[in-house]
């Protein structure tokens, strides 16, 4: 053989070794690559101390107006809370439970959403986000091409089969977000006089006059990334999911940093949503002679799943690791939920301060916890229930008789026309505005509503929407006082629909789409006339992902499983 064919074929040899091992590691390979991209970003600064402006209202404390306090938990399942179950987290949620106790529990509480950002859009603006073509969760742009590789090397693919909008989207992470045009809830109290604090997440566009600060927020203590501790902290416990391409992708991209009102990333003094919940109690306590409104949006329970060592070596009757992280990361925030009301109450501020809790979705499959959302079917990243079914509570003494029920549907838009009528603020008239004040649907406090045993009174004063609507793409779904129809409609694919009775005692699991076609039809045709009056999305999805319904991503899919399309 030729000496130029011996040097070819050993080029060859080599060069095939070298893409054989690339190929076996690539994962691995792409994750360093993240991590490199991630390092090469600016440093995080030590840490800072936040100080929190003070102020003092010349009203007396009796003539102004409620403070407000809006708190929201992340990827809460409707299952975690004790008052709902508690199957989940199997621990105690009192304080949480306590608002619902000492205020309102809307028991039909719905999330804009299937996903985080267009729910946090709706709150923000009392609008469905789809008004203002805030449709899709906004990612990195290297986020969704890493998790189709990473999702090669599981059991279930992460889009088996996906159906790729083939439009490139022209705007940056930071450019995806709700428009300044909008008019925050922050914005309206902020011209009655309120201070507005934001702490935690965000999520809504950083760029553009889309930041918090300029979004109508005088403070922002802002999640700068999505670590809940340094990654050599020994009093954090951690629970990684090899099943998961999102965990997998979080651990490689996320640090532990925050930020004040736009200033440089800095690494928190201690567990993440400790320190939110230690800067809202010095944020209430410098602003307890002026009405202000705290927007505390925490990161928990989101992944990735780190849980204090305290909290996690609390609950060692939790036999599987990531149930014990994630409870433990549960015990933190209702702990938290507490800290705040002792602060309000340890300021005398807890009987005229409307507080509002929610989550901006429900619990997501992709943690392996089968039962986070039951009863109800599906997951985040669905329309079924266990996507969208909320914890909804309203706790504010001077106004609200503890321990009522209300049944009737409502919607995260509603939490902003409730804290804007509270606030004295009129709703924006230029627009179409989703929300009503829910104080109209509540009896007085002063009302003598208990029966004689002093039992919770459940009402039904009224419906404050006759129809509910839920959009991401694929994804579609539209809710009367009964009935709800789903579609999922990939791009390119065939369109399956569902007609559910939710007041069945199988809701969501028994499809009366062919018994009552008559049904189906009137709410095929509100949906529609919905849709048109909605704006195209202002960024395009990467993806149609078909999602499995009843099984955690921890488990192999079956045969007979079902599944719904999602577009982000």
């Amino acid at each position: 053989m030729p000496t130029w064919q011996k040097v070819l074929w050993s080029t060859l040899a080599i060069l095939g070794v070298v893409l054989g091992v690339g190929w076996i590691f690539r994962v691995e390979i792409a994750l360093w690559g993240v991590q490199r991209m991630m390092a090469n970003q600016v440093p995080v600064s030590p840490t800072q101390t936040v100080i929190w402006s003070t102020g003092v209202d010349s009203r007396a404390a009796a003539d102004r107006p409620p403070n407000i306090v809006l708190i929201l938990a992340d990827d809460l399942g409707w299952n975690d809370l004790s008052m709902n179950g508690g199957a989940t987290a199997t621990i105690a949620t009192p304080n949480i439970d306590a608002l619902a106790a000492d205020g309102v529990n809307f028991s039909q509480g719905y999330a804009a959403n299937g996903t985080c950002a267009p729910s946090r859009a709706a709150l923000m603006s009392g609008r469905y986000g789809t008004r203002f073509g805030f449709e899709f969760t906004p990612t990195p742009s290297t986020m969704m091409p890493m998790m189709s590789l990473i999702s090669t090397t599981i059991d279930r693919p992460l889009q088996p089969p996906s159906i790729p909008n083939t439009e490139s989207a022209s705007l940056e992470f930071s450019e995806m977000g709700m428009p300044p045009s909008e008019i925050t809830i922050a914005e309206l109290l902020k011209e009655q006089d309120y201070q507005t604090i934001h702490i935690g997440k965000w999520h809504l566009g950083t760029t553009n006059g889309m930041a918090p600060n300029d979004q109508g927020f005088d403070e922002s203590l802002f999640m700068a990334s999505g670590l809940y501790g340094r990654l050599d902290d020994e009093t954090v416990v951690q629970a990684r999911q090899q099943f998961d391409p999102i965990d997998r992708f979080l651990w490689a991209a996320m640090r532990f940093a925050a930020s004040f009102n736009g200033g440089p990333a800095f690494e928190p003094p201690e567990y993440l949503t400790d320190y939110y919940t230690n800067e809202a109690v010095a944020a209430i306590e410098a602003n307890k002679d002026r009405p202000f409104f705290l927007y505390l949006a925490h990161w928990a329970p989101h992944t990735p799943l780190q849980a204090s060592k305290e909290d996690y070596d609390a609950l060692d009757h939790i036999e599987l690791h990531r149930q014990r992280v994630y409870a433990a990361m549960i015990r933190a925030l209702d702990r938290g939920v507490g800290e705040v009301m002792q602060a309000l109450e340890d300021n005398g501020l807890d009987e005229n301060t409307l507080v509002l809790f929610t989550s901006d979705n429900g619990g997501a499959g992709y943690i392996g916890l089968p039962d986070v959302n039951a009863p109800y079917r599906g997951w985040k990243i669905t329309l079924f229930e266990g996507g969208i079914r909320a914890p909804f509570l309203a706790r504010w003494p001077a106004r609200f008789p503890a321990g009522t029920t209300i049944e009737a549907p409502v919607h995260h838009v509603d939490m902003f026309a409730t804290a804007a009528a509270a606030g004295g603020a009129p709703l924006p008239d230029d627009r179409k505005m989703d929300g009503v004040d829910l104080a109209a649907f509540v009896p007085p406090a002063s009302s003598a509503l208990d029966g004689e045993d002093g039992d919770a009174t459940t009402t039904d004063p009224g419906t404050p929407h006759e129809y509910l609507f839920f959009r991401s793409g694929a994804a579609q779904a539209v809710r009367d006082a009964r009935w709800k129809l789903m579609v999922s409609a990939p791009p390119g694919g065939a369109r399956q629909e569902w007609l559910f009775d939710l007041a069945s005692a199988n809701p969501e699991r028994d499809d009366f789409l062919d018994q009552e076609p008559a049904i189906a039809d009137r709410l095929r045709a509100v949906l529609d006339a919905h849709n048109a009056e909605q704006m195209a999305p202002r960024w395009p999805s990467t993806a149609a992902m078909p999602i499995n319904v009843d099984r955690d991503l921890s488990q192999p899919d079956q045969p007979d499983d079902e599944f719904a399309y999602w577009s982000n």
